[in-house]
């Protein structure tokens, strides 16, 4: 049976060469060149990748520490520069690299920082966008600017020498190094939410383009596009071009010629006012002596002379259509009236009075006949009725009553006919001419016919 002791562990091994890792000198500061694979960037994060070149690759990481400090934004593919330790990750016991710094193999970083994000905005339509115009007769003006520097001497000497009623106010700010950016963002944030300013002025003096590199961070970049303030930018010498100096609303070269786009010259301003105020008189004089010359020649005219001329047509007018409205008013009344005499005569002849009186005499007459005729036939029908009258008297039982006859009937005022209606101390109602008898029968006989 093989001796155990012989035999190493997996971790016992991979500490070891760990450890020979990490012990030798030459691994501990290894400056490789390679190009960027396996790139996926995760913000504000730790970042991991590969680099490789024709015949080997090697896995790196890069702490987000030390990848914060990185000024150009790496790309797959991309050849680079790059300062670490190689070590051993025990967990899968593959060596890697830990990255410290990295530049691009052939250019500067800053300078392809700023090309990359030069190319972003651009992309972005930021540089296409519409600049604000300058005010041209500003009340203040804010600096943002070191206070220790040269650039606020030149624009204040600048603007006290062409404009000195302009009110010039100083927002402090370090304008190199890496708090320099967050400052002149806060700075223009500042002046923003005050709101009174007509025009700002951002900038520093030359410098390397490491000194420069605060105006081409994209956040200082953001605050200038989002200003609602018009923003002149004046970063370096007038060779120098930074990204503050393409978003801005005017780039200035110099700080002194960014105070010359700020402000007008007073001294010519005042000028300007005087010659404008020579012209507007000499206008107004030339206005006013053309509407003099006007009003002279009208009222040299003979209707404003003798304005009463005017009228007298309009008077002359006016009797003629006086004279003209009676005789056509008179004209019209003659003829109603002729119309009236005419339908009047015609009425006349036409009148109906006689007719009426005609029919009138026709209805007396009718009147009459139609009185004897309801006469007479009343009299025929009173004659017909008492013939009716009799005859029914004759046919009366009260008169058949009277000649000694009584009618018959019980107390349901049923009429007794015959024997057989009769019953053994009934009660019967004898009716005679006069009035009633109320009799009980005691006996009933029937006769026999024949």
């Amino acid at each position: 049976m093989p001796d155990s002791d012989k035999y190493l562990t997996v971790t016992a091994l991979t500490q070891y060469i760990k450890r020979k890792f990490d012990v030798d000198p030459y691994l501990g500061h290894v400056y490789l060149m390679g190009e960027i694979s396996n790139f996926r960037l995760r913000p504000n994060a730790h970042q991991y990748f590969s680099l490789k070149d024709d015949k080997a690759k090697i896995s790196a990481i890069m702490f987000k520490s030390a990848f914060s400090k990185v000024k150009f934004q790496p790309e797959e593919g991309m050849k680079v520069l790059v300062r670490g330790r190689v070590s051993l990750y025990e967990s899968t016991g593959a060596y890697q690299i830990y990255v410290d710094s990295m530049e691009p193999d052939g250019l500067g970083s800053l300078y392809l920082a700023f090309e990359q994000l030069k190319q972003r905005l651009q992309k972005l339509g930021v540089f296409s966008q519409p600049k604000m115009p300058i005010t041209k007769f500003p009340k203040k003006i804010a600096v943002v600017t070191s206070e220790s520097g040269a650039v606020i001497h030149d624009i204040m000497t600048t603007v006290k020498r062409r404009y000195p009623i302009v009110q010039l106010v100083l927002f402090p700010a370090q304008v190199q190094g890496d708090a320099a950016a967050p400052a002149i963002v806060e700075r223009l944030n500042q002046i923003n939410a005050i709101g009174d300013f007509d025009t700002i002025i951002i900038g520093r003096g030359g410098g390397s383009i490491e000194d420069l590199w605060p105006f081409n961070e994209e956040i200082v970049a953001e605050a200038i596009v989002n200003s609602k303030i018009p923003v002149i930018s004046s970063v370096g010498h007038e060779t120098d071009t930074t990204i503050a100096d393409l978003v801005a609303d005017l780039r200035a070269p110099t700080p002194t010629a960014a105070a010359e786009l700020a402000t007008p010259v007073l001294r010519d301003v005042l000028t300007d006012i005087q010659k404008m105020e020579i012209r507007l008189e000499t206008a107004q004089n030339k206005i006013l002596d053309t509407y003099r010359d006007k009003i002279k020649n009208l009222a040299e005219t003979g209707v404003l002379q003798h304005p009463e001329r005017i009228y007298e047509v309009y008077l002359q007018k006016v009797d003629n259509l006086t004279t003209k409205l009676i005789q056509d008013t008179n004209n019209y009344v003659g003829r109603g009236k002729e119309r009236l005499w005419n339908n009047e005569n015609r009425l006349v002849q036409v009148s109906p009075q006689s007719q009426i009186k005609n029919y009138q005499a026709r209805v007396a007459n009718d009147f009459q006949r139609m009185a004897r005729s309801t006469s007479a036939l009343l009299s025929r029908q009173r004659s017909a009725f008492g013939k009716q009258v009799g005859s029914l008297d004759s046919l009366s039982p009260l008169k058949t009553l009277s000649r000694g006859y009584a009618v018959a009937s019980n107390d349901d005022g049923k009429v007794l006919k015959d024997v057989s209606d009769y019953k053994v101390d009934q009660n019967v109602n004898l009716r005679v001419h006069n009035g009633s008898v109320k009799l009980v029968t005691k006996d009933i006989s029937e006769e026999k016919d024949g």
